[in-house]
């Protein structure tokens, strides 16, 4: 049995598939998978296309068997009733018959989770409530827009309060408005005590709600922990990086003077008087004298910062790295 502070548990976790003539050629979707995921924590799945993301969560769910490795989910074998019982889940292309109503789909639902008919009620009104579709709750769903249906599968995904929610690209097709009230809603359930397991292409969103991260390629963890951990492992140079706005009045030779011990690593005017430019350093002692240099240049700063690297900087940083 899986350790019980532990939600998601994988050992070694291996799948391969065979295709091609007499099914000989071997395609290994999933090579020696280990991690865990805690009780109350968003966690994020990354990967580009065909990295095993899919699979995984197939194994998870018992849609596919493993070939090998050791998979425990809310302390059972991943995909045996027990497990799935507590488990939303909002697959990526959720397929709901047309001539269902929100309410009628949620009934549908509810009663595939053995839920009480009065309790579907009272906790599908509350979620399309909280999804933002109360008002259209009767209308048939083949009216609906494909970021409404996304809205309808979050709530299908919770109606029967799941101890783990398991989100395939949760905010597709949603609008700005739309994904923010979607991380509004995660924080929410992480901080009613729910685990959310998150698959998602879109890397800023991943980058702000999820406390840790597990990036997968062709089938190798690449890494897993928290997204500052990353940034730290691949920043590099990056973080002796700063960029700058500034104004020039007059002779623009002033601020080539000012920037002539400098390390410039790009350089662009924004207009005839500003310029963007991104200065390295190798400590802040020359941070500090670089500013005295401006001012004393009669150069005003109109903006200063570190660059940081992005979640999606370090993600593809990663995977180049494996390519040389």
């Amino acid at each position: 049995m899986a350790n019980a502070s532990t939600i998601i548990d994988v050992t070694d976790l291996r799948k391969t598939y065979h295709s091609g003539w007499l099914r000989r050629r071997p395609i290994h979707a999933l090579r020696g998978l280990s991690l865990t995921v805690h009780p109350g924590e968003i966690f994020g799945l990354l990967g580009p296309n065909g990295a095993g993301k899919t699979t995984f969560i197939k194994i998870l769910l018992g849609i596919a068997r493993k070939t090998s490795g050791e998979a425990m989910m809310l302390g059972h074998r991943a995909g045996v009733r027990f497990s799935r019982r507590e488990i939303g889940y909002l697959p990526e292309n959720l397929r709901i018959p047309r001539y269902h109503t929100a309410r009628s789909a949620l009934d549908f639902y509810g009663q595939l989770s053995g839920m009480p008919p009065r309790e579907i009620r009272l906790r599908g009104d509350k979620l399309l409530e909280l999804v933002g579709l109360l008002e259209r709750a009767r209308d048939n769903i083949s009216q609906y827009s494909k970021g409404m249906l996304q809205r309808l599968g979050l709530a299908q995904a919770l109606l029967h309060q799941p101890r783990l929610i398991i989100l395939d690209e949760p905010t597709d097709g949603l609008d700005p408005v739309g994904r923010a009230q979607v991380r509004t809603l995660l924080q929410r359930l992480k901080d009613e005590g729910h685990t959310v397991f998150l698959n998602s292409h879109i890397l800023q969103e991943v980058e702000l709600v999820c406390d840790r991260v597990a990036i997968l390629d062709h089938g190798e963890l690449r890494f897993v922990g928290a997204v500052d951990t990353l940034r730290e492992q691949l920043s590099g140079d990056c973080e002796k990086d700063f960029e700058l706005t500034v104004e020039v009045r007059g002779e623009k030779s002033r601020l080539m003077s000012a920037m002539a011990q400098c390390s410039i690593q790009s350089w662009q005017p924004t207009s005839p008087s500003q310029y963007q430019v991104v200065v390295r350093f190798q400590d802040q002692q020359r941070v500090d004298q670089f500013v005295d240099g401006l001012r004393a240049a009669e150069i005003s700063i109109l903006n200063l910062q570190r660059q940081r690297l992005t979640l999606e900087d370090a993600f593809l940083k990663l995977l180049a790295s494996k390519k040389a």
